[in-house]
């Protein structure tokens, strides 16, 4: 029997989830080679790459032109992300980029374009579509198991809020939400979102909103088969990590998702009492490795990747008409072009 060599990888951004990424491509994927890390941040990259057995840069053109790199991973900040795919691509390279893969959608048509010229598959970070429970659950929604979806529901609630001055403005929808809209447009498959009504606000850190925090958040979305689906964030859950979906239809109803750690449960005079997970990557490591493991699979099969480009694109379109509904104060339709600015 033969073995296929690892994909060897580039990853590009070495913050929070890049490291977690890159430590995953490093230690728990046969399939998969570390060989560069590049982020611009004097010493970012040294010491992850030197951690992890890998080589490291500060310039991601060098990584992204590097002879040994077949595939590079984008973890650098989102603002980056269109044109660092765009550079991949025309390099030759397979792409992986987390989300969101850009913050309009010309940059993301940009993206899927420059992937298709070059003939590379780019696959974006929607860790969801890999847990599980989520799978199962729309596994049973595309077999018929709910009939046809009418409501909809994803919920994403974060631990805490470690430092509200430094969260951009419209991060909920751009970031955070962008995962629910995701999550739902793939639990009503087919179907297309035509109208978002959003509401947000700073609740958790009022005295930060005058610098364009948003906290707390509830989108209703309206789609063109006529499932309505709602989704809702908050950047301070007290009791962990929390993220939950629930698809119901015609013939039935299929939920995912739970805080919980253990199925264990402690019950006393004091009452029931479960540990919860803490941290994204707590709650979702299988779905994290699952994703990259699948890319790397999609690469060597030369399959279609699980979540494309425009999946990416599709979660944006209301990610940003969420933004325009806030601005505006009412119902708004799911654009296909980048709104022009308000004069």
């Amino acid at each position: 029997m033969t073995h296929q060599r690892p994909l060897r990888f580039g990853l590009i951004g070495a913050g929070r989830i890049g490291t977690y990424h890159a430590t995953t491509l490093a230690r728990r994927l046969p399939g998969a080679e570390l060989v560069l890390v590049a982020d611009p941040a004097a010493g970012a990259a040294a010491r992850l790459a030197g951690a992890l057995g890998a080589e490291a840069c500060e310039d991601p053109q060098a990584l992204v032109d590097d002879p040994r790199v077949e595939a590079v991973a984008i973890t650098s900040a989102s603002t980056a992300h269109a044109d660092l795919v765009v550079a991949a691509a025309r390099a030759g390279k397979a792409v992986f980029v987390e989300k969101p893969m850009a913050m309009t959608l010309h940059d993301a048509d940009r993206a899927i374009r420059a992937c298709r010229e070059a003939g590379v598959p780019l696959q974006v970070g929607f860790n969801r579509r890999f847990a599980a429970d989520f799978a199962a659950a729309r596994q049973v929604v595309a077999d018929g198991g709910i009939g046809t979806p009418q409501l909809l529901r994803s919920l994403t609630r974060d631990p805490g809020l470690a430092n509200p001055g430094a969260v951009p403005p419209w991060t909920i929808f751009t970031q955070t939400l962008i995962h629910d809209f995701d999550t739902l447009n793939w639990l009503n498959p087919g179907a297309t979102a035509v109208e978002v009504s959003a509401m947000a606000d700073a609740l958790v850190a009022p005295d930060f909103k005058a610098g364009g925090l948003l906290d707390t958040a509830v989108v209703t979305i309206r789609y063109d088969n006529g499932a309505i689906a709602v989704a809702e964030a908050s950047f301070a859950a007290a009791y962990g990590y929390d993220v939950r979906a629930e698809a119901f239809g015609s013939a039935g109803m299929v939920t995912a998702g739970t805080p919980a750690q253990l199925t264990m449960a402690h019950w006393t005079s004091a009452g029931v009492a479960r540990p919860t997970r803490r941290a994204d990557t707590e709650l979702f490591p299988d779905a994290y490795a699952g994703e990259l493991a699948a890319f790397c699979q999609a690469v060597r099969s030369g399959r279609p990747p699980a979540v494309t480009g425009e999946d990416a694109r599709a979660a944006l379109r209301i990610a940003l008409a969420c933004v325009e509904s806030v601005e505006r104060g009412g119902t708004v339709p799911v654009r296909d072009t980048d709104r022009e600015p308000s004069a």
